[in-house]
């Protein structure tokens, strides 16, 4: 595809954007008017359960003013955090949503519950709920559901207006959401607020119509999104985490409340447990593809326990194009699928055929993944090809991101800002993969996929091969560059390997391999047949703690020279 393909589909989008932002507008005011005929919910009828682990010992941190919130503390010095000045937008949000308060509940006690109802009758005091970056739709979505769930909480011990305030704030909610739907919300945003809408309907009296509406709508959207092999159409394993997480206390309230839940929920939830086994390790973290952050091990560990059916992990998803291999205690997850729709793509990476690989607990090859709220690492680096275990062309990333150029003239900085606007998708550089997946034989599997992410730009083609050996401890590579057009002239190559930063790594005294011993004290060593061999420094973005350095195994050639680059990591017997 082409530059002047690439800022036409840019456009289109832009345009398509715009289109939805004003037909939501219209139907934003029929959705209020008739909301606005509705009779306003005066209780609520059930609270839904929260699967998030909750911390007792955050209560006395909040009680004291100081708020920990995507990445960053503020201490409030004995004002209300809605008065201080927000370190950054996501800690904004973070504030706003409320996720924070299942921390009170933890706690149990009456000033913990004084404490919780305090805070939220200063939000609606301010009127925050009303303007500002509270009213964004999957801030309402994520204050609406936890103020049901917390309700118990919020409201044990409140007087008569307290207990008014709340409820016409959990309408306002309800009107805010019904009219967000209608508008230009997509993917999981979207789901987010039907499935806040659906709990509401059935969390709240006097609000059938709006369930049934909602969970019809939801319904349809989950047969849009969720992929017939369970995966999400943005290919981010994070968002099946967000997806399960409310989903399966909606499915309980349906069936609480006696009312039979939409078709296609259920039949999505059997589909996203064994898509989110697929990523997991066998320390219980999650593969870090297309946008996949921090994983928290103990919500993965709830989920599943959800997990009606307790379903294996599946090996081949061709739809979300992932590929697991397992051989006795290693454990290798490959992406090998083409960058989702753009509208889906604004946490997608350019990491097609990039892999992690894991030997029993400790996770040994992996991606660098994404930052979190509050970073410093720029987007666009997490995001890049070079950001994966992968090869890397030109020093370029396989795929094109809008808003991610340069230049002075007047058509760059419309190409920039329109990106931006549109939070950054991709717009084109893979076109076509092929997949092969060979038949598993005595402990040994084997995989190959290529992609064209290079072809228009350096006229080559990326073929890769893996081959796990567990009776062995081998995993066999081949990273072939194949001549698409042999009259361009191709750029350097440069194949990638990030190691987890508790790996630690040496050269050998030839110079010729890398040893690396891991956590559990197993020795590894790695060789390739050509190149120019080389340890660099890396970043893993995914740690508990935040970012931490780590190291990258780093191979260079010549595709003109090297077309075939073979290289190996072998298990060091003791």
């Amino acid at each position: 595809m082409g530059v002047d393909q690439h800022r036409l589909r840019l456009y289109q989008l832009a345009l398509a954007k715009a289109g939805r932002l004003a037909l939501g507008t219209v139907l934003r005011t029929f959705e209020t008017l008739d909301a606005l005929r509705r009779r306003a919910p005066e209780r609520v009828v059930i609270a839904p359960q929260d699967l998030r682990t909750a911390d007792p010992t955050e209560a006395s941190d909040i009680y004291a003013g100081h708020f920990s919130l995507a990445g960053q503390s503020i201490d409030c010095r004995g004002r209300s955090p809605f008065e201080v000045e927000p370190p950054s937008e996501a800690w904004a949000e973070a504030l706003a949503g409320f996720t924070w308060l299942r921390h009170l509940g933890a706690a149990d006690s009456a000033l913990a519950r004084a404490n919780a109802r305090a805070l939220v009758d200063d939000f609606l005091a301010a009127r925050l709920d009303r303007r500002g970056i509270a009213t964004r739709p999957a801030v309402v979505a994520r204050r609406l559901l936890v103020f049901l769930s917390q309700s118990p909480l919020v409201l044990d011990g409140a007087d008569h207006a307290f207990y008014r305030r709340f409820m016409r704030a959990l309408a306002r909610g309800v009107r805010q959401l019904s009219g967000s739907v209608c508008g230009a919300l997509q993917g999981e945003k979207k789901l987010l607020a039907l499935i806040a809408l659906a709990m509401a309907g059935l969390c709240l009296d006097n609000l059938g119509r709006l369930q049934r509406n909602a969970s019809r709508k939801l319904g349809e959207e989950l047969a849009r999104q969720i992929l017939p092999d369970g995966g999400h159409i943005s290919r981010n394993p994070r968002v099946l985490v967000t997806l399960l997480t409310e989903l399966l206390p909606l499915r309980q309230v349906y069936a609480a409340r006696g009312v039979s839940p939409p078709p296609q929920m259920l039949g999505a939830i059997d589909r996203m447990m064994p898509m989110l086994r697929m990523f997991r390790h066998g320390e219980g973290s999650l593969a870090l593809f297309n946008g996949m952050g921090r994983t928290q091990v103990d919500l993965i560990a709830t989920l599943l326990a959800y997990d009606d059916t307790r379903s294996r992990a599946i090996q081949h998803a061709p739809h979300s194009g992932y590929e697991r291999l397992e051989a006795e205690d290693l454990v290798l997850i490959a992406d090998v699928g083409a960058p989702p729709p753009p509208a889906c793509s604004t946490e997608a990476h350019a990491g097609c055929l990039s892999f992690e690989l894991s030997v029993g607990r400790s996770r040994l090859i992996v991606n660098c993944g994404a930052p979190r709220h509050g970073s410093l690492f720029p987007l666009f680096a997490a995001r890049s090809t070079a950001a994966h275990s992968t090869v890397t062309v030109g020093d370029t990333s396989s795929c094109l991101f809008a808003g991610a150029g340069s230049g002075a003239s007047l058509a760059a900085r419309l190409e920039r800002w329109l990106g931006r606007w549109l939070g950054t998708p991709i717009l084109g550089g893979i076109e076509n993969i092929e997949v092969n997946r060979g038949a598993a034989s005595s402990g040994t599997q084997t995989l190959g996929a290529a992609h064209d992410g290079y072809s228009a730009r350096f006229g080559l083609v990326h073929q890769r091969r893996w081959r796990l050996d567990g009776a062995r401890g081998t995993l066999d590579g081949e990273d072939a560059f194949i001549a698409a057009d042999p009259m361009q002239e191709a750029a350097a190559a440069t194949v990638r390997f990030h190691l987890h930063p508790l790996v630690r790594t040496s050269r050998s005294h030839d110079g010729h391999s890398v040893l690396m011993l891991l956590p559990d004290g197993q020795g590894w060593s790695f060789e390739a047949e050509h190149g120019t061999l080389s340890i660099e420094e890396s970043v893993f973005l995914s740690a508990v703690d935040g970012a931490r350095r780590g190291e990258q195994i780093v191979v260079t050639v010549d595709p003109a020279e090297v077309t075939l680059l073979r290289w190996r990591f072998s298990r060091l017997e003791v």
